[in-house]
């Protein structure tokens, strides 16, 4: 056998775990397309191609674990090659995208603060705007995006607050309405500040998922090359040489004398 078999088996575990990686990320994406639906999500634009793109990733992990699996198993160079290289691309891409991801996200507050403010004031924005913050306000329990003021004069029935509310996530404002003099109580946090919060948590979840990939990559390259390695210089038994000994006499120390010497 060319491969040691503890070496297999830690890289047969990897796999495993990689293909779970891959399997838990198609999951969780179907799950993020419902709760989506479910909340109204399905009208944003980007939406669509984000799902997209994880699912085809989840599936290209899935795919590599199992060729890598099958490579240890039946020891088939060519593809734990074709393995190595996936794991290169792979960690070279993962880092790629995560840097990017890690240096964005100190600006992320900024860049959608100054979006979402094209959007006021929110009673003439587009009936698609509208729809979206109305869901928003009714799931997150919020009126506005900075404000309760960015409605004007037209505040909807979602920043109402509703009879389970506490008091002190509620506030009392006076309104007027076909020349009506009225008080409503509505939420009195602002959305902003509750979806930078799920912005943020989700930019730190990408960046996870990213690193981790990038840093299984890695694991996937060394384990590879060193197997690679085995295949290539396999282990050959050790031959004996053994070397015939000759033994031969020795001559005695000394002879002892028959004659005695002469006088």
């Amino acid at each position: 056998m060319a491969i040691n078999t503890c070496l297999k088996r830690t890289f047969t575990i990897f796999n495993i775990f990689f293909a779970i990686v891959g399997a838990a990320l198609i999951l969780l994406t179907l799950l993020t397309q419902i709760l989506t639906n479910i909340n109204g999500g399905d009208s944003l634009g980007s939406r669509t191609a984000i799902l997209i793109s994880l699912y085809i990733l989840g599936g290209i992990i899935m795919v590599i674990a199992i060729l890598g699996a099958y490579g240890a198993h039946k020891e088939s160079r060519a593809a734990l090659i074709v393995f190595l290289v996936c794991m290169v691309i792979g960690s070279l891409v993962m880092l790629r995208v995560a840097v990017p991801i890690a240096i964005a996200r100190t600006q992320l507050e900024g860049s959608i603060e100054e979006k979402l403010r094209q959007n006021l004031p929110l009673d003439k924005a587009s009936s698609e705007v509208k729809s979206t913050i109305e869901s928003v306000q009714s799931q997150l329990h919020c009126c506005g995006l900075f404000s309760y003021n960015d409605w004007e004069d037209q505040i909807p029935d979602s920043c109402n607050c509703g009879p389970d509310t506490e008091e002190s996530e509620c506030r009392t404002i006076g309104y007027s309405s076909l020349m009506l003099l009225g008080r409503k109580t509505i939420y009195s946090q602002p959305c902003f500040p509750l979806l930078m919060n799920y912005f943020r948590l989700g930019f730190d979840i990408v960046l996870g998922v990213f690193f981790t990939l990038a840093v299984l990559a890695l694991l996937g390259l060394v384990l590879t090359s060193v197997m690679i390695h085995q295949m290539r210089y396999t282990v050959r038994p050790t031959v004996m040489l053994t070397v015939p000994a000759i033994f031969s006499p020795q001559p005695p120390k000394y002879q002892e004398l028959h004659n005695p010497p002469p006088y």
